[in-house]
C-alpha cells in the first residue's frame, strides 16, 4: 500500500456524527495500551497522526482518518481500562456495538493482542461480537519486540487456546521492528477489495420513507 494522505476526518459517539458512508472502512480494536495508535501510524508512516498516552483509556470515541481518499481507517475506544469512572466503562459497549451493527461500509476489524497478555472478558466478548455479526476480523499480536523469540510461542499457545483461533489467522506485528507490517497491510488490501452488499439499516427506512 502506497500511502499518499492520511488526514483525520472527526471524532464520533454515534451515528448521527458519523462521516458520511462514502468509503469503504477498516476500523482497529483493542484493549487500551495494546498498540492501536502505534500500530495505526506505522501503517500510514506518520509518526503523530493518532496520538499516542501513557494513560491508558483516555480515548473514548471513534476518530476517523481518511487515507488517499479512498478508505477510512477507524481507530475505535479502547476497553478494559481500569482508571477511568464506571460510567465511561459502560459505555464502551453500546458505541461500539453499535458501530459494528450498523456501519454498512465496515469491511473488517483489526482485533489487537498484546502478546504479553492472555485475552480476557472483554476481548472474548468482541470476538463473540464480531461472528454474531459477520465481522470479518483480522487478529494481530502486538508488541512481539517485548519478549524473547524463545517466549513467543509460549505466549502465543496462550493466545490461541483462550481465543480458539488458529494460529495462520494471526499476524505478529511490532511498532519497533515494524515486523508484520506489510502483511497486515496484505489483509487489509483483501477485505477492501471485497465486494460486499450494502446493509439495510433502520437509518435506509426512514431515507425511504422521507422520499415516499
Amino acid at each position: 500500500m502506497i500511502i499518499k494522505s492520511a488526514t483525520f476526518v472527526k471524532s464520533a459517539t454515534r451515528p448521527g456524527n458519523y462521516p458520511p458512508a462514502a468509503f469503504p472502512e477498516v476500523a482497529f480494536a483493542g484493549r487500551s495500551n495494546v498498540g492501536k495508535s502505534s500500530l495505526i501510524n506505522i501503517l500510514v508512516n506518520r509518526r503523530g497522526l493518532v496520538r499516542t498516552s501513557s494513560t491508558p483509556g483516555r480515548t473514548q470515541l471513534l476518530n476517523f482518518f481518511d487515507i488517499n481518499g479512498t478508505f477510512y481507517l477507524v481507530d475505535l475506544p479502547g476497553y478494559g481500562f481500569a482508571k477511568v469512572p464506571l460510567s465511561v466503562k459502560k459505555e464502551w459497549g453500546p458505541m461500539v456495538r453499535t458501530y459494528l451493527e450498523g456501519r454498512r461500509n465496515l469491511r473488517a476489524l483489526l482485533l489487537l493482542f498484546d502478546i504479553r497478555r492472555t485475552p480476557r472478558e472483554e476481548d472474548l466478548q468482541l470476538l463473540d461480537w464480531l461472528e454474531e455479526l459477520e465481522v470479518p476480523t483480522i487478529p494481530v499480536i502486538t508488541k512481539v519486540d517485548k519478549i524473547s523469540r524463545s517466549r513467543r510461542e509460549t505466549q502465543l499457545r496462550s493466545i490461541l487456546d483462550t481465543t480458539g483461533l488458529p494460529r495462520d489467522a494471526f499476524t505478529l506485528f511490532s511498532a519497533l521492528t515494524r515486523e508484520g507490517r506489510d502483511e497486515i497491510w496484505e489483509r487489509i488490501e483483501a477485505a477492501l477489495d471485497e465486494q460486499v452488499a450494502p446493509v439495510y439499516t433502520a437509518d435506509d427506512a426512514v431515507a425511504r420513507e422521507s422520499e415516499a
